[in-house]
């Protein structure tokens, strides 16, 4: 495998607000010209709907899973996740804003497959998992993955991360924290967020071991790299028909998506690693 990619030299700053308990917003600011762009973190709302609806047919491309239902599951739980904004600010560090303010660039929530396993979109994601590791996955991690998946004592959350790869990538750390909190809430709450096992699909490009050179994995966000090192089980699958004008040049590694599982008392883990990394780097 390739070295970690290293995308964690942005000047950046986080703000969480006060002390309480309960999830703060978060901004992550990249010190670029004579505005600065923040990267702000906030609770999902309705107008995020149709933005949400693009982020998951970025993740899913060609997939039959009905994102607008999706979308709409994310939105009635919005008291969980985060989607990230950006707006200028001025020298003084007050917020500008413009028409830029309602587009999303990310989001991040979970989504409790097993409780919700009767819900059409929830139907299909299943399928199309399973359907995938007939086609791509081994023997074994196909049972693996049908055990997990089938198990409701067990529930598996489906951890949605999705990102534009111009954003800082430390940016995670505030967004798994504070998930992480809001998950705490719900269940102190009654609410059914309590999870053993985590399904995340992740972006990469792989390059194919060639004239004496191993196999390569560049992934899309660099932060996914320390999910996928977590993994108790994982599959790929090529994105190269789904790629259309996304390839440049012949020497491009084609596009991948990595399905994998993980147990769910890992986030902390993979938040410290991820935090060190990022320490390491500037």
């Amino acid at each position: 495998m390739s070295e970690m990619s290293n995308n964690f030299d942005n000047d950046t700053e986080c703000s969480r607000g006060d002390e309480s308990d309960q999830p703060q917003p978060m901004a992550y600011m990249d010190d670029g010209g004579a505005g600065r762009i923040n990267f702000k973190g906030r609770m999902i709302e309705d107008r995020d709907w149709y933005s949400l609806c693009q982020l998951l047919q970025r993740l899913f491309m060609q997939a039959h899973i009905n994102c607008m239902k999706m979308a709409d599951l994310i939105i009635a739980q919005n008291f969980l996740g985060s989607v990230i904004y950006q707006c200028e600010t001025d020298g003084n560090g007050s917020g500008i804003e413009n028409d830029e303010d309602s587009i999303v660039f990310g989001i991040i929530t979970i989504l409790n497959m097993t409780a919700k396993k009767d819900l059409p979109c929830i139907q299909q994601l299943h399928t199309f998992i399973m359907q995938s590791a007939e086609k791509y996955a081994t023997e074994d991690v196909l049972k693996k993955f049908d055990n997990i998946l089938s198990d409701t004592s067990r529930p598996v959350g489906f951890l949605i991360y999705e990102r534009l790869v111009n954003i800082p990538a430390d940016i995670s750390i505030g967004l798994l924290e504070n998930l992480q909190a809001e998950i705490m809430l719900a269940q102190q709450k009654g609410m059914k967020f309590g999870f053993a096992y985590y399904l995340m699909i992740i972006k990469l490009y792989r390059r194919e071991a060639k004239n004496g050179k191993p196999k390569e994995y560049f992934y899309t966000n660099v932060e996914e790299e320390f999910f996928a090192h977590k993994a108790i089980s994982s599959f790929e699958y090529s994105m190269i028909d789904d790629s259309g004008d996304w390839l440049d040049g012949e020497d491009a590694p084609p596009p991948y998506r990595k399905i994998l599982l993980f147990e769910a008392d890992q986030i902390p883990s993979i938040i410290d690693e991820l935090r060190e990394k990022i320490e390491e780097s500037k």
